[in-house]
């Protein structure tokens, strides 16, 4: 099983770079939608606090906890990508059955990750609203990285 979650920086970029099937693009895809999560999470950290009503603390709360639930999970599908598309690979030696076995479940895991870019974009109207307005750059970055990550996941959930 990959741990690709767990290398340096530096690391994954390298095994990126190789002529090895996996990591790949999917894996990357959550990597970067991952980034983007952790972005929102900062910025309502350094929202909470500030003498915003107690109903809007609360949100900033609860949007600082999703988006660390969709940390953690995208970082997960950094690794499951990498180990579906190995199975793609071990497939084609196999039957047709088997590789449509293998392809249905590679298709999952971007499908997972496009499902949680969409959850973490539904963080940011309340972060761009009520979130430090400092960090409107880092909103406007961490939506970029989403929509980067999502984009990609549409484009490997159709393989």
């Amino acid at each position: 099983m990959a741990q690709y979650k767990d290398s340096s920086l530096s690391e994954y970029s390298n095994l990126l770079s190789e002529r090895i099937p996996a990591p790949g693009g999917g894996s990357a895809a959550a990597l970067v939608g991952a980034c983007g999560a952790s972005l929102i999470g900062m910025v309502a950290k350094y929202s909470i606090g500030r003498g915003k009503p107690d109903k809007i603390e609360k949100r900033l709360k609860a949007i600082d906890q999703k988006a660390e639930r969709i940390r953690v999970r995208m970082l997960e599908l950094v690794d499951l990508d990498a180990e579906a598309y190995m199975t793609v690979v071990r497939a084609r030696k196999g039957s047709a059955k088997d590789q449509q076995r293998a392809a249905k479940h590679a298709r999952a895991v971007p499908e997972e990750l496009a499902k949680l870019c969409k959850d973490a974009v539904d963080l940011l109207d309340d972060l761009a609203e009520h979130g430090n307005p400092h960090l409107v750059s880092d909103v406007e970055a961490a939506l970029d990285m989403v929509f980067a990550a999502y984009n990609s996941a549409m484009r490997f959930s159709h393989l």
